[in-house]
C-alpha cells in the first residue's frame, strides 16, 4: 500500500508529463542552432582573377560528351607568360566568364548550395591565381640551414642518383649525416645558394616548389631543444627547456 503523500506525488508527476507546456517534455526545436546570425561565406571564389598584360589566359572546351559515358568532360585552362606555360583542368560545374565589362575572368558554379561545388569554387580560383603569378613573376622558397656544418650546394652531377631528364641539376645537402644527400631538382625548378647556409628555390608552379622544399626539410626537421634543422621561409620554432635527470 502506498502512503497518501506518495500517491499524491505520483499523480502530480503523471499530469506534468501529459501537459504540453510541461518543462519535462523535450523541446520540439532540438535541431535549431544556438547562433542567430547567418554564416559568413568566403568570397574568394567570386573575386575576379588578376591577369597581367604579358600573360595570356585561354580556355579550351572539351569535345562533345560521349554517349553512355558517366564521366563529365573537363575544360582546360592554358596560362602562358614570360616564365613558362601552365595548364589546369577545370570541373564541368565551374564556369569562367571572360566578359569585357568585368575586371578579369570570374568564376561561378552551377549550384552554390552544393558543398563540393562551393569548396572547389574557391580552390579552383586560388590555383588559377597561383598559376598566373607563377608564369609572370614566379614562386620562391628560401631554406635556412641552422646547425654546425649544415650547408647546401648546387651541383651539375651526382653520384648516388640517376638523372630524370637531360641537364638536370642536383642539390647537395650536408646536414650531419656520414654521407652527403643528393636530390635532383624537379623540372622547371631552379636552385641557387646566395650563402652556404641559404638555399633559394624558384619556379613557376608553386605546388612543385613547396613540395620540393618540404622534401628537403624531411632530412633534418627543426628540433625544439637546440633549434637546429632546416627552416622554410622564415619558419620559427619555440625552444623547450633542456631535459634534466
Amino acid at each position: 500500500m502506498f502512503t497518501p503523500a506518495r500517491r499524491r506525488a505520483q499523480r502530480i508527476a503523471a499530469t506534468a508529463i501529459e501537459t504540453p507546456s510541461s518543462p519535462l517534455r523535450a523541446p520540439s526545436c532540438c535541431g535549431r542552432s544556438f547562433a542567430t546570425t547567418s554564416p559568413c561565406q568566403s568570397k574568394i571564389g567570386s573575386a575576379p582573377l588578376s591577369v597581367p598584360p604579358n600573360v595570356t589566359f585561354k580556355i579550351t572546351h572539351p569535345p562533345a560528351r560521349v554517349r553512355n559515358s558517366r564521366a563529365q568532360p573537363m575544360s582546360t585552362v592554358h596560362i602562358k607568360g614570360p616564365l613558362g606555360e601552365l595548364s589546369m583542368p577545370i570541373h564541368a560545374y565551374v564556369k569562367i566568364d571572360q566578359g569585357s565589362s568585368l575586371a578579369g575572368p570570374t568564376l561561378s558554379v552551377q549550384d552554390s548550395s552544393d558543398a563540393k561545388q562551393r569548396a572547389m569554387w574557391g580552390t579552383t580560383r586560388a590555383y588559377l591565381q597561383n598559376h598566373i603569378l607563377g608564369v609572370s613573376e614566379g614562386h620562391s622558397a628560401i631554406l635556412s640551414f641552422v646547425g654546425v656544418g649544415y650547408r647546401a650546394s648546387v651541383e651539375d652531377t651526382a653520384t648516388t642518383v640517376e638523372p630524370e631528364y637531360p641537364g638536370q641539376k642536383y642539390v647537395n645537402l650536408k646536414v650531419g649525416y656520414s654521407h652527403p644527400i643528393e636530390l635532383g631538382l624537379p623540372k622547371g625548378v631552379t636552385a641557387s645558394t646566395p650563402q652556404p647556409t641559404r638555399l633559394l628555390l624558384e619556379g613557376p608552379e608553386k605546388e612543385v616548389v613547396m613540395q620540393f622544399a618540404a622534401r628537403i626539410k624531411l632530412w633534418r626537421r627543426p628540433e625544439p631543444y637546440k633549434g637546429k634543422g632546416i627552416f622554410v621561409n622564415g619558419e620559427t620554432i619555440r625552444l623547450k627547456n633542456k631535459r634534466t635527470k
